[in-house]
């Protein structure tokens, strides 16, 4: 995982997404899901690159509360939150060039 992925749980969730200064891509993901595993490294790629978003992680295995909360029927889920609102929600693996595009108006430059 990168350095740049912040591991989110229930006590830190609400705190971490009010106090951010910039659009949060929230990744709900399990250990054992396929698809999950296919999209972490573009999550760490988009972590790096795009300095304009965070990228966060809720293990749904570990924080159910949290996806029933957010209506996660199925994994991956990606949530943009920017000034704690959904601004969107994107479900199952994508690859980086789509995720990138459906993700621009919020990634701001790349480095």
């Amino acid at each position: 995982m990168s350095d740049g992925i912040l591991h989110l749980s229930s006590a830190t969730f609400d705190e971490t997404i009010k106090s951010a200064d910039t659009p949060v891509l929230v990744d709900f993901w399990a250990d054992w899901c396929q698809p999950c595993k296919m999209i972490a490294p573009i999550l760490d790629e988009l972590a790096k690159e795009h300095p304009g978003i965070r990228v966060a992680k809720v293990d749904v295995d570990s924080n159910p509360e949290l996806a029933q909360k957010f209506n996660v029927m199925s994994i991956p889920t990606l949530l943009l939150i920017q000034d704690g609102e959904i601004k969107k929600r994107l479900v199952g693996a994508k690859g980086k060039g789509a995720l990138v595009a459906e993700l621009a108006e919020y990634l701001g430059p790349s480095r």
